[in-house]
């Protein structure tokens, strides 16, 4: 039966999964810790033994002993060492996938969380297990045998150790209670300069346009600025304490030898047994003086234990979801509100409607009447909603997220193109159906100016990046959203950044998607797309208050007449 420890969370059962490799380890441990003591046991022979007796033979197959005893030492530890960077490897593998989904829907509930910071938390958590504060750990239930096998030489030597391990305990644990926050601080203070710069870069254009990357500076100076003194003092005192505990550990050694060479003056033990006595309490605060020197890495792991444990519970794997058939597209809400965080009235309020399939449904309404937000909860993305959206019938949550999205083709406002090549964006990163991805570019009007490019439709898009305008690139996500056919196409504003022949284009593809029976939701504020329009919704401060056939709204519209719209 698990301790109830490893059931608390997702990542304390990965880890628990990885338990026969910490025994193997620990196993190898104590292998090699038992071996430690061959050096003592060498001198005590070559003292004891081989001084009196003068054999030379005594001698040599004492050394080759000592010799073998060595290299299987070396090898348990270098399997110890071996199984411990397998773990983090594994471990790595078992949880990548549940840290980019988590940290891709956490991204998708608040733009403010930091995806990086996830991975950083997860590359953490895999070095200190390969380092060798991991490996002190697994040294320091060895150090009370280290200081039995001093006993069994000197009672009074014994006690000392006991001594001498107390005082570093002692400091290991002050250390602890003077460092974590402060190294904590550091870090987090770290964390803000370097987020405070990506989130600029996210915008360098308009800020390199308008000069205003020195004022941007200037504060970034100051949280850096306030970094660097958080860190400085961070491991100043480190350092103070590295080289304290340094001082304490070197005196307690000399100390033991000191009390050794007064019993031998006194002839109470050997020579032999004083330098072994002096060698088994270096290897016995060995261990401690390690996890002294990394405890900076086992506070960041474990404050990165605790973050991405966090993350997991708050968002983990999501079950695949129900199968359906493949959809028509009909879309119906129900009683849909939204709100964002920070935000007191809802941007979507109570919205009862129905688009239905193979229609072009065109939604009209001023900047900040809801359009955009009414679009991403009709495709799931919108994270803080109220009431149901559902696709034929079936919430859009139920369905399996990658059999429902080869169904829905979206463009959003603002258009990302991914790295790669131009036909792997708009193949969507899946294999590339050349005879699809052509028929796409062609139905948005894009063809030509990709068979332009040298490498055509295998141009990098980080090359074509500064070559594309706004309408090109505008065109080429809509033929990402046309591409595979889909059902449902959500489209926001395609026509924004759209020339005469762009939008001569896109009324093409809207007249073609119509008679293919596909269902179109197009957001727009030019007129001129109304013409393809079979429905006609009318936002306001996130209300629909006009819905129905074109003709009809277009009527109410030029007489005035505001009445809301009836549930559909």
């Amino acid at each position: 039966m698990k301790p109830d420890f490893f059931n608390r969370s997702a990542l304390s059962r990965q880890l628990w999964e990885f338990r026969r490799e910490f025994l193997w380890v620990g196993i190898f441990s104590m292998i090699a810790n038992v071996l430690m003591l061959t050096p003592t046991i060498y001198m005590l022979q070559v003292y004891g033994r081989v001084m009196k007796s003068g054999s030379e033979l005594t001698l040599l197959m004492v050394t080759g002993f000592l010799l073998l005893f060595y290299a299987v030492m070396a090898f348990a530890e270098w399997l110890r060492s071996r199984l411990l960077v397998r773990a983090g490897v594994r471990l790595d593998e078992a949880l990548n996938s549940l840290v980019f989904n988590a940290s891709f829907e956490a991204y998708l509930n608040s733009a403010r969380h930091n995806v990086a910071e996830a991975f950083s938390d997860l590359t953490n958590i895999r070095q200190f297990l390969t380092a060798n504060g991991m490996i002190a750990f697994f040294d320091i239930p060895w150090t009370p045998v280290y200081i039995a096998v001093i006993f069994l030489l000197s009672h009074f030597l014994g006690w000392l150790s006991i001594l001498f391990a107390l005082i570093q305990l002692c400091m290991t644990w002050l250390s602890n209670r003077l460092s974590q926050n402060e190294i904590q601080i550091a870090v987090d203070a770290g964390n803000d300069s370097y987020r405070y710069v990506q989130s600029k870069l996210r915008n360098i254009e308009p800020l390199h346009a308008m000069g205003m990357t020195a004022n941007l500076r200037k504060r970034w100076f100051s949280v850096h600025d306030a970094s660097l003194e958080k860190a400085e003092s961070s491991l100043e005192r480190q350092h103070r304490q590295q080289s304290f505990t340094k001082f304490v550990r070197y005196s307690m050694q000399s100390l033991t030898l000191g009390a050794g060479a007064l019993m031998v003056i006194d002839g109470k033990m050997s020579a032999g047994s004083m330098i072994a006595a002096n060698v088994l309490m270096s290897k016995a605060l060995q261990p401690l003086d390690l996890v002294v020197a990394t405890w900076k890495p086992f506070v960041q792991a474990r404050t990165a234990f605790v973050r991405l444990e966090k993350l997991l519970d708050v968002f983990p794997e999501r079950s695949p979801g129900a199968r359906h058939q493949d959809p028509f597209g009909e879309i119906r809400l129900e009683g849909l509100s939204a709100t964002a965080e920070g935000r007191v009235s809802p941007i979507l309020d109570n919205i009862t409607a129905m688009f239905p399939a193979g229609k072009v449904t065109v939604l009209l309404g001023p900047s900040g009447s809801g359009k955009s937000t009414l679009a991403r909860c009709i495709v799931g993305v919108w994270p803080g909603k109220k009431g149901a959206v559902l696709i034929d019938g079936e919430p859009v949550e139920s369905w399996d997220r990658m059999e429902l999205g080869p169904h829905i083709g979206y463009l959003p406002q603002d258009i990302e193109l991914f790295d790669g090549t131009i036909a792997e964006n708009i193949a969507r990163f899946a294999e590339v159906d050349s005879q699809k991805v052509i028929e796409a570019a062609k139905r948005t009007g894009i063809h030509d100016m990709i068979v332009r490019f040298p490498r055509g439709y295998n141009t990098p898009i980080g090359e074509a990046g500064g070559i594309l305008s706004g309408g090109q690139r505008q065109r080429l996500g809509l033929a990402r959203a046309l591409y595979g056919n889909p059902a449902l196409l959500v489209l926001d504003e395609p026509n924004a950044n759209l020339d005469d022949a762009g939008e001569r284009s896109l009324l093409d593809a809207v007249n073609e998607l119509r008679k293919a029976g596909k269902t179109v939701i197009l957001i727009t504020h030019r007129p001129s797309v109304l013409g393809a329009a079979d429905l006609l919704a009318v936002m306001q401060k996130g209300k629909i208050i006009h819905c129905g056939p074109r003709d009809e709204v277009l009527a109410i519209l030029r007489s005035g007449n505001a009445r809301p719209a009836s549930p559909a």
